[in-house]
């Protein structure tokens, strides 16, 4: 299936020959001399990777449909991750290299939003922050507040994190699953 590139919108994924590409943004340009064209920015479905990509106005491209359905996060086998579909409870199978870095943020019985394309998973969308549990962290020292200070927290993902003097192994913390830093206590 193809679309014109007048007909873009964000959001939208595309199957290029570089890969499987979301339109993060787009602009129609007519020159004063010479054929309209489309800037686009794609990013990555799997890499993440951004790209500028210019087309001419109206070419085709490959539209893809992605399929996005809510999982919940059962346990792991193996390497892979297994993930029941909240809607028809069937259990799938997941890669941690699908997943990418998103595996520093999932613990048994978390939801999440998995991208399907073609039967395969193509990445997750993880909610913007999520609590887990300090499994690990050196203790602070009374009266050691300087302000700013930071110390490494070891996660129950494995996830390391640097945190404030004050927080304690055993404490519950918001994490910002985009950056992977502290947000605050839970």
């Amino acid at each position: 299936m193809s679309i014109s590139t007048n007909d873009l919108k964000n959001g939208m994924a595309l199957n290029l020959p570089e890969g499987l590409m979301t339109v993060v943004e787009f602009q129609h340009v007519k020159p004063g001399k010479g054929g309209a064209f489309v800037r686009t920015k794609l990013k990555n479905y799997r890499t993440g990777a951004v790209l500028d990509r210019t087309f001419r106005a109206d070419e085709k491209v490959p539209l893809a449909v992605i399929d996005k359905r809510e999982m919940q996060f059962l346990y792991r086998e193996g390497v892979d991750y297994v993930f029941m579909d909240n809607s028809s409870y069937e259990q799938r199978n997941v890669s941690p290299e699908a997943l990418g870095d998103a595996v520093n943020y999932l613990k048994e019985g978390d939801s999440a939003v998995l991208p399907t394309y073609n039967d395969d998973v193509v990445g997750i969308d993880l909610p913007a922050a999520v609590e887990l549990e300090v499994t690990e962290t050196e203790p602070g020292l009374q009266g050691d507040r300087v302000s700013g200070a930071r110390k490494s927290a070891t996660l129950e993902t494995g996830l390391v994190v640097q945190v404030p003097l004050f927080v304690e192994t055993g404490e519950r913390i918001k994490v910002d699953t985009r950056t992977g830093e502290y947000l605050t206590r839970a």
